[in-house]
């Protein structure tokens, strides 16, 4: 089975930037979509990068300009987060979706177990 692990969260000043990385095993595909999805105390878990295995790139709005995701090859994904704000505030969870490059008419989702990012002012 695939197995996803998060490192790189921390705590950090406003402005200031974290790097997160994520280490992926098992039979995982180069074609998975893979990203970055986050949650706060007291809020649905949103996303906020992802990447297609053709390498396309999506950001939510919130992030655009700050954050890049990368994939630097079929078992490591990263995120550089930089001018960070207190709202971006959450545990960070890395995320595959195997569905289409297995042939699957559905999503076929794995998740780390995610990583604290912590801005304070």
């Amino acid at each position: 089975q695939v197995q996803l692990m998060e490192s790189g969260g921390g705590s950090v000043q406003v402005g200031g930037s974290l790097k997160l990385s994520c280490s992926a095993t098992g039979h995982i595909l180069s074609s998975c979509e893979m990203g970055w999805y986050r949650q706060a105390p007291g809020k649905e878990r949103e996303w906020v990068a992802v990447i297609s295995g053709d390498g396309t790139k999506d950001y939510r709005d919130a992030v655009k300009g700050r954050f890049t995701i990368s994939r630097d090859d079929d078992y490591t994904l990263s995120m550089q987060m930089n001018s960070l704000k207190t709202e971006d505030t959450a545990v960070y969870y890395c995320s595959a979706d195997c569905g289409a490059a297995y042939g699957l008419q559905h999503g076929l989702n794995f998740w780390g177990q995610g990583t604290q990012v912590t801005v304070s002012s």
